[in-house]
């Protein structure tokens, strides 16, 4: 065989080997990367250091006592934006930056490009941090499936519109609604049954109370969201289960 056909037979085996090489590099780069923070284990029940709960507890002595409102009249989804809007602009929305977030990262999870977004989940295993159930989604973009695991709320939009947010500017109430200490990838059900719930109406298994708690507290204290008196004593009745 001459020396040129020697190069037109090897040429292609080589470019198929780049391709290949090329695409392994991509996947092992995606499923371990993506655009936030991805440092620690990924979500589990709620915990929180003593720092924390302590600082909990001075902050729920803090927040004002109000009357317990008796509806959340006027309230509407829409108020507070679009959902789940780009606040940080870093091109992903905010689903996919708390699914990236919370996120095992001690079990594979896959991550791909959309658009501007860097961090798509595509697949992973989130543990509902109200539950302690573990849930494995390995097509996250199938409607059944994205199901299983939704973002919520820490302090659920209708009741942050009842405790004074109805009076807030637009801006404000989106970014309160988009803010990532706000929002927890939690199991579907759980989500479901906590619905529009304050601390008083609904609480998690008693492992993730203290936890909660500390999260409920402390977005309701850097947003000046009052409470009241039911509520308050749910919240150190909760507060008391911690460490």
């Amino acid at each position: 065989m001459s020396s040129s056909a020697r190069h037109r037979t090897l040429w292609p085996a080589l470019a198929l080997a780049a391709v290949v090489a090329l695409v392994i590099v991509a996947v092992v780069w995606l499923s371990g990367r993506g655009g936030t923070d991805t440092s620690g284990p990924g979500n589990t029940l709620m915990t929180s250091t003593a720092v924390e709960i302590e600082a909990a507890r001075t902050q729920l002595d803090q927040l004002p006592v109000a009357d317990r409102p008796r509806s959340s009249s006027g309230y509407r989804r829409d108020a507070f934006g679009d959902a789940w809007t780009d606040t940080d602009g870093n091109g992903c929305n905010q689903r996919d930056d708390v699914l990236l977030r919370d996120v095992v990262k001690s079990e594979p999870y896959r991550v791909g490009r959309q658009g501007g977004c860097d961090h798509d989940v595509l697949a992973g295993t989130w543990i509902d941090p109200y539950t302690g159930e573990s849930i494995a989604l390995t097509d996250a973009k199938q409607g059944s499936q994205a199901e299983k695991v939704q973002i919520d709320h820490i302090v659920p939009l209708s009741v942050a519109w009842r405790y004074g947010a109805n009076t807030w500017t637009d801006a404000r109430r989106l970014a309160f609604a988009n803010d990532l200490r706000e929002l927890v990838a939690s199991g579907g059900a759980s989500n479901q049954s906590k619905g529009g719930s304050d601390a008083s109406q609904w609480q998690p298994v008693r492992a993730a109370r203290c936890g909660y708690a500390v999260r409920y507290v402390a977005v309701k204290s850097a947003y000046a969201l009052p409470t009241d008196a039911t509520e308050k004593r749910a919240l150190q009745d909760m507060l008391a289960t911690c460490p």
